[in-house]
């Protein structure tokens, strides 16, 4: 472990990292349990990754927890997901306060259950003076949804006068989105083998380097994140431009 991290070139961190924690299910079934125990499971996964990602010294860190199709999933399933949410968080308080870690979240979270609102707004407010990074959950989160609220958002600005429409620009946009005042993420994470973006950020990952990982979430470990950095920082990123003209600048 100490091996990858001592690799990792401080001075080349993502600012942002966002992870689409994905293969509960599927690593639950391995093990010949219901797919609830692969949610559970997955807990260590996440205080393991946000102590990795603190002590690295990454800014923000984004976790897509819950999205809006995942209310399609079984009732049961979406009960015992939305109690571990509140489980998860009363207890994660103290280990966020101790390591100077702020909690957020973006998302539609009028329609998470009151129990899930109330845990997730205390927690919230018990962390907001902490500085040394931000835990961002995403909570009945969908790009689409976002993007739309941010549309609607806009139109009624200029309906009121408020905003020229012929003067908008990127920052008017990314301004009216949930994640304002954020770095967009350099870096986005996938876990469980699938390589899809799953409605996640898609504003704001539009030049993020995407990493892919056949491991399961709750087999997610610090090394794993390292590996992923350490991916990143072995890339180039040119944002449309050609290498000579980097090499150059």
């Amino acid at each position: 472990m100490e091996e990858l991290k001592a690799e990792i070139n401080t001075d080349n961190l993502p600012r942002h990292i966002a992870v689409i924690m994905d293969g509960n299910g599927r690593w639950a079934k391995q093990h010949g349990k219901p797919r609830v125990f692969g949610h559970q499971s997955g807990v260590k996964a996440v205080r393991e990754t946000t102590e990795a990602a603190a002590e690295l010294g990454i800014e923000y860190l984004t976790l897509y927890a819950f999205s809006t199709e995942n209310w399609n999933r079984p009732k049961f399933e979406v009960n015992a997901l939305m109690a571990l949410l509140v489980e998860t968080i009363r207890k994660e308080v103290k280990t966020l306060n101790k390591n100077n870690i702020r909690l957020a979240a973006i998302g539609d979270l009028d329609k998470l259950p009151g129990k899930s609102q109330k845990a997730l707004q205390k927690a919230i407010e018990d962390t907001a003076g902490n500085d040394r990074m931000t835990l961002v959950l995403a909570l009945n989160y969908s790009a689409k949804w976002e993007i739309m609220n941010a549309v609607k958002s806009l139109a009624k600005e200029v309906e009121a006068g408020k905003l020229n429409a012929d003067e908008l620009d990127e920052t008017d946009f990314a301004d009216a989105l949930a994640t304002k005042g954020m770095p967009d993420p350099e870096l986005l994470i996938r876990t469980s083998g699938e390589t899809r973006i799953s409605n996640f950020l898609l504003w704001q990952i539009a030049y993020s380097e995407l990493y892919f990982t056949p491991t399961f979430w709750p087999d997610f470990r610090k090394d794993d994140l390292y590996k992923a950095i350490l991916d990143y920082q072995n890339r180039e990123r040119r944002f449309g431009k050609i290498s000579e003209q980097l090499s150059k600048g």
